[in-house]
């Protein structure tokens, strides 16, 4: 049986039931305290068994009525009850069916039909927005992953039409496009893995990690001829080693990268009650508020943040959305802001720890 039609049975039960308890005491509580004989003289005067005789036709009359009235009163009013259910339903099915777009948008009372259905709605522009962001996010990775290939199979046709060519350099270059096309393809499964929640509840201290991914990358900072200076207290938090290092290093090494000669990258850690703080902050090119918001997302660059073909630290503009992943599995939250003079100041803040 349908769920409206189990409640219009159950209303039509509900109203008999009434009615049948009603009669009952009516039977009960009155016509009992009739004399079964009357004898009086002066007219006709009416006993226990007239007055059952008379009562019991009408009250099944009653009865029969209450029967259809429930029958067809539920029947209405589960109908009306159950009309915001059928609009979740066929939102349901448009969504089955690949259609994000639909909308509930239940008007009315805020009770609990309301509830779910504005919940319903929510969770559809999610879903909406999360499909955009994939589809978004397998153009931008197809683009990234053929150029690599486009530029080796040119290398190549070149090379066939040039049995001259230098061997050394065409090897040396298509090396670099391979070196290219790893990284990328590596950064793509960090990030693909980042985005799952992580159950790893190892304690973590941020600021130890700041030091060793400092000491690593001040290579490169000195190559490009800006300073790293890391400082702060310890920070501890629960959460995956691997992946907070990959965090760290992103940060700190998109800091040295997208810098200018002469600039400065600063590691700043803290930690307050409940929670652990890591800033990076860069100098560099001024950043604008359009393109602030958009770096988090995967693919998306800065304004000369990528030098083709001189920068061998350029990356696939994954470096902040695979961040941004990773706080978000480790339940924190990533703040990008512009400096006024250039650069860029990131904040990720963690659940914290206390320190042993």
């Amino acid at each position: 049986m349908s769920a409206r039609l189990k409640l219009t049975l159950s209303y039509a039960g509900l109203v008999v039931i009434a009615g049948v308890i009603l009669l009952g005491v009516v039977w009960l509580f009155l016509l009992r305290y009739v004399p079964e004989d009357i004898a009086l003289g002066g007219g006709f005067v009416p006993d226990r068994a007239d007055l059952a005789e008379a009562f019991t036709p009408r009250a099944i009359g009653a009865l029969v009525f209450l029967v259809l009235f429930g029958l067809v009163g539920g029947w209405l009013l589960a109908g009306r009850m159950l009309a915001p259910l059928a609009r979740i339903g066929d939102a349901a099915r448009r969504a089955a069916d690949g259609s994000l777009s639909h909308r509930i948008r239940l008007t009315g009372a805020h009770d609990e039909f309301r509830e779910v259905a504005d919940r319903f709605d929510v969770m559809l522009a999610t879903l909406e927005a999360h499909v955009a962001e994939q589809q978004r996010f397998a153009a931008n990775a197809s683009h990234e992953l053929r150029t690599p290939l486009a530029i080796s199979q040119a290398l190549l046709d070149v090379a066939a039409r040039d049995p001259e060519r230098d061997v050394d350099e065409l090897l040396a270059r298509l090396s670099a496009v391979n070196a290219r096309s790893t990284a990328l393809i590596e950064a793509l499964l960090l990030l693909s893995r980042s985005e799952r929640r992580t159950n790893d509840d190892e304690e973590v201290d941020l600021s130890l990690l700041a030091e060793d991914v400092a000491e690593e990358l001040l290579v490169v900072a000195e190559r490009r001829g800006v300073s790293l200076d890391v400082s702060g207290d310890a920070a501890w938090t629960l959460g995956s080693p691997e992946l907070l290092r990959h965090l760290v290093v992103n940060l700190v090494q998109n800091a040295i990268v997208h810098n200018e000669r002469g600039g400065s990258v600063t590691v700043r850690t803290s930690a307050t009650e409940g929670t652990s703080t890591l800033v990076v902050a860069n100098t560099g090119a001024v950043v604008p508020d359009e393109v602030l918001v958009t770096l988090a997302e995967p693919f998306q660059r800065g304004a000369a943040r990528v030098r083709e073909g001189s920068d061998d630290h350029a990356g696939a503009g994954l470096g902040l959305a695979i961040v941004a992943s990773i706080v978000a599995a480790h339940d924190g939250t990533l703040g990008l802001d512009a400096r006024d003079g250039g650069g860029l100041v990131a904040t990720v803040t963690v659940r914290g720890r206390r320190t042993r």
